[in-house]
């Protein structure tokens, strides 16, 4: 064959289509060859799970907050008198807020959700009572005028009770079948500025600027007692010690601890030494967490009296308030910077306090949370050292003046 006639039919054969089963080969080599590609691309980051949810910013600071009884829900009332009400999660972007209100003409002080979660309760400097609807937002009851002076606590007792106490020291508790007050008492000289009450719901306890703490009986409607005169104003009350014992914060830096049934004169005082104890929440029936004036969080055992560490900070700032969420696993602060910060408390609860007291040599407080000072989030944690040990030295536990008997 020609060398021409050779070239020619071997082009042609390369040019011809391939049979059946070499189509469908190449087709699947290709195929296979577009998902290892595709494969190589990075899809969608999945979302970080942490261990507490990102602190919450706004635009002015933060008077009060409040947990919500079943849900993973918080409510925040600020100084502009705006109340927010955010959905929480642990992960990364996951705090939303739901809805916000401007009702309030003046700051908000204080807020509680009803003990069905349903209905929110706010009070506010305007002398103003707002109930609202937790799923809406919308206003359910306004209580103008509730108080002749602006409002500074409130506490929900029950499905139709709540208390209201002004910067006066009166005190009022109402009926909300009644839509109004059915007691007025004013015992006090100075602002209520915190409320309890036991749980058989008989007896309400006040703490009060003027040094006291006051007992009325809200069964037989009617006013107890008032204790002794303590240093300072009385900023916080809790009961503990499975109903056996009261603590009241100062701003004194001091708790006061009276036993029940003997409210007139305190039978334990435990000096803290920080400059003061704005707010108080118990953990459980032994430990408290305060919040104070250089913007730090305290876990403090009761009886023995202990300061067991540091939960968080406000660096620099003062805290307002404290909240613990209803499962127990996270304590809620907001303070000066504009800020509520979200802390895991779910461990403190089962510390056990020695008795005795024993000598540190390592006087900084030990960091109960990831990110309190010198916890495992705290990335200048060896910078501060030093400095904190200094601060520190004032809380060392010996130093403490404190008597550790539980008398009763």
């Amino acid at each position: 064959m020609p060398l021409k006639d050779y070239d020619y039919w071997t082009t042609l054969l390369q040019a011809a289509p391939l049979n059946k089963e070499e189509e469908e080969e190449n087709e699947e080599q290709r195929q296979q060859g577009e998902t290892e590609e595709l494969d190589d691309i990075p899809g969608p980051a999945e979302p970080r799970v942490k261990d507490t949810p990102e602190d919450i910013t706004f635009e002015a600071a933060v008077n009060t907050i409040a947990f919500h009884p079943t849900r993973d829900i918080l409510a925040a009332g600020d100084v502009d008198g705006d109340v927010f009400v955010y959905s929480y999660s642990c992960v990364e972007d996951g705090n939303k807020e739901l809805w916000s209100s401007g009702h309030h003409l003046k700051s908000c002080r204080d807020s509680a959700f009803s003990t069905d979660g349903q209905q929110l309760f706010t009070v506010s400097k305007d002398k103003s009572i707002h109930i609202l609807n937790v799923e809406e937002g919308k206003l359910v009851k306004r209580i103008t005028k509730a108080h002749d002076c602006a409002l500074n606590s409130l506490l929900v007792i029950d499905e139709n009770l709540f208390a209201t106490g002004d910067e006066s020291g009166m005190l009022k508790v109402w009926d909300l079948r009644r839509g109004t007050a059915f007691m007025e008492m004013k015992n006090h000289e100075e602002y209520i500025s915190d409320m309890v009450i036991d749980q058989n719901k008989k007896l309400l306890l006040t703490a009060s600027g003027d040094g006291t703490m006051g007992v009325f009986n809200i069964k037989r409607r009617r006013f107890d007692l008032l204790s002794e005169f303590q240093n300072g104003d009385l900023t916080s009350i809790s009961i503990m010690k499975r109903g056996k014992k009261v603590a009241c914060g100062s701003s004194e830096g001091t708790i006061y601890l009276f036993n029940w049934n003997g409210f007139g004169a305190t039978s334990d005082r435990f000096a803290v030494k920080a400059e003061s104890i704005d707010c108080m929440i118990p953990v459980n029936d032994n430990i408290v967490c305060t919040g104070s004036m250089d913007g730090v969080i305290r876990a403090i055992n009761i009886l023995p009296n202990r300061v067991i560490g540091t939960v968080g900070q406000h660096p620099g700032e003062p805290i307002e308030q404290l909240a613990k969420s209803y499962d127990g696993k996270f304590l809620a602060s907001c303070g000066h910077d504009q800020k509520v910060k979200f802390w895991d408390v779910s461990s403190i609860g089962s510390i056990d306090v020695d008795v005795y007291r024993k000598r540190k040599k390592n006087r900084q407080l030990p960091a109960l949370s990831k990110k309190a000072f010198g916890g495992a989030d705290d990335f200048f944690a060896d910078l501060k050292e030093e400095t904190l040990e200094n601060k520190d030295d004032d809380e060392e536990e010996e130093d403490e003046d404190s008597d550790d008997t539980d008398s009763d």
